[in-house]
């Protein structure tokens, strides 16, 4: 667990942190490997990195909202922090883990989905930094900061740069003001720049 002053996901007042994104497809693999036998754990994994809300948000669901939802399926949920409405879409992947956890953990509708398995009530944003953390060390990610909300921005990060993804459609999906948003909170700006100059005309 987090200890005192040391620990970078609570920081001094008036200070932010920067979290990381994973940056790579093989590394995703490899912490989807090491959860396997937690079908929690890999159920929130491949949720967050699937839909890109915060993890505030996917803490809050209870079985009997995400239960029956099809591949191509979603629910509207409000955001926490924004107050605002947005989806959450249940992609090939997601539902595969949704069936594994439900098929393996037996929980009742209204459970929480991602539940503490001692005291029931959901996972705490504390934890889930932590369990984070513990599963990029796992699999020797030592670079970066990682956290709760390096599922959110892995989602962001992969979509623009594996599938193309426009920062307008990503800021869209995060609920930014806009798209330089967008760039600056992925990071990606001056990477893109960079590359683009060494496009040969």
């Amino acid at each position: 667990m987090p200890e005192g002053n040391k620990n970078p996901n609570h920081p001094e007042k008036g200070r932010t942190i920067r979290v990381d994104p994973i940056r790579n497809s093989e590394d995703i693999a490899a912490i989807k490997k090491i959860l396997s036998g937690t079908p929690r754990d890999l159920l929130l994994f491949t949720m967050g990195i699937n839909n890109g809300l915060r993890v505030g948000d996917l803490l809050r669901l209870k079985v009997k909202d995400v239960k029956s939802l099809k591949p191509g399926e979603f629910i509207t949920i409000k955001e926490n922090k924004t107050g605002k409405q947005n989806i959450l879409m249940v992609n090939k992947l997601v539902h595969g883990a949704l069936k594994n956890y439900l098929r393996k953990v037996g929980p009742e509708d209204e459970d929480y989905l991602f539940a503490s398995r001692k005291t029931k009530a959901p996972l705490t944003i504390q934890a889930v930094n932590a369990m984070v953390k513990k599963w990029t060390r796992m699999i020797h990610l030592d670079h970066g900061n990682y956290g709760a909300h390096t599922l959110r921005k892995t989602f962001g990060f992969m979509q623009r740069t594996r599938f193309g993804v426009g920062f307008e459609v990503l800021a869209k999906r995060f609920n930014h003001s806009s798209p330089a948003t967008t760039m600056r909170y992925l990071g990606l700006a001056g990477d893109e720049v960079n590359d683009v100059l060494l496009n040969e005309i």
